[in-house]
């Protein structure tokens, strides 16, 4: 009797997998065109002064969503929102993050009575929870016009010891997150078909390694964000959908703070060319220019970095 060697069996389901590569149909994307009006230049601002032509420039239309909408720079940012003409606004974070600002949402809504402030709570790693928190926006203020995604985390570890669950996390919130939101919002945008805005958070880290800190996740997360600003202000352009992302540097927030921090903070400031961390109040700005219909009519895929300069070593 011949001894014969065994021939390994490729699972069927490979096979078939492997043949319809040459069959199958790629979706192609839908550029908009000059004559699609979601996407055209807005008529001028006529028979007004100059400073009321000057304010209705970084005017601030309908109703916005912020993520992680109880953190600093969220709140920050809805004040300035708000400061600028928005008419509702929806804070989503965590319940707990809910609970421990409901002095500082209290005090958005006491100073802009005219405005309807509303906290829903979501985990934005959660696809069914995201789809519910903006199916209730939607039905609190009409329409979901403005799109600002805050909800990150950071998770300093060395990545030699670091965990696939520690890793899974942070890519998981502030990249998966992200797009989840984003799509949700989308969803509304399209079937209202009226333009709108979606403003991502990425970071200087999304285009430098950090010193002295270790925190590859994080890293890798921001610099999916920003590039994820790139895909989506592509494929949403023809909605009138407008895709950017701040990139900011290290930011004086509580975050940040704390003695114990202070040699690591003495670093930052020392490679940044202001010499400083940024206020919380100079994200706002490019905020109000991104998230504007006006300001920001021709400005989509765009990564603006917030750093005092520290990107240019």
């Amino acid at each position: 009797m011949v001894e014969t060697t065994p021939v390994p069996v490729v699972p069927m389901a490979s096979q078939d997998e492997r043949a319809a590569l040459t069959s199958r149909i790629i979706p192609t994307m839908t550029l908009s065109t000059a004559k699609n009006p979601l996407t055209a230049p807005l008529p001028r601002v006529e028979s007004k002064s100059a400073a009321e032509r000057a304010a209705a420039r970084f005017q601030i239309e309908g109703n916005a969503v912020l993520t992680g909408g109880a953190g600093t720079l969220a709140l920050a940012s809805a004040q300035a929102l708000l400061e600028h003409g928005l008419s509702s606004l929806t804070l989503m974070d965590l319940q707990a993050t809910i609970d421990n600002s409901t002095s500082n949402i209290a005090e958005l809504r006491t100073s802009f009575p005219q405005a309807h402030i509303h906290a829903v709570h979501v985990d934005v790693t959660s696809e069914s929870e995201v789809e519910k928190a903006f199916n209730d926006a939607r039905t609190l203020m009409g329409s979901i016009d403005i799109l600002c995604c805050f909800a990150g985390i950071v998770g300093c570890v060395h990545s030699i010891s670091a965990s696939a669950g520690q890793f899974r996390k942070v890519v998981d919130i502030n990249l998966t997150g992200s797009f989840l939101c984003a799509q949700s919002a989308a969803k509304h945008m399209i079937d209202s078909k009226t333009c709108g805005s979606i403003l991502f958070t990425a970071s200087i880290s999304a285009h430098s390694t950090n010193y002295p800190q270790p925190q590859a996740a994080y890293n890798v997360s921001k610099a999916g964000v920003a590039h994820l600003t790139h895909n989506l202000a592509a494929e949403w352009a023809v909605h009138g959908i407008r895709v950017n992302c701040l990139s900011p540097g290290y930011m004086d927030t509580v975050l940040n703070a704390g003695d114990t921090l202070k040699p690591v903070r003495d670093i930052w400031a020392s490679r940044c060319p202001m010499g400083r961390m940024g206020d919380v109040e100079e994200i706002t700005g490019p905020v109000i220019l991104l998230s504007s219909k006006r300001a920001g009519r021709y400005i989509s895929g765009a990564d603006l970095r917030v750093d005092g300069g520290a990107l240019c070593f």
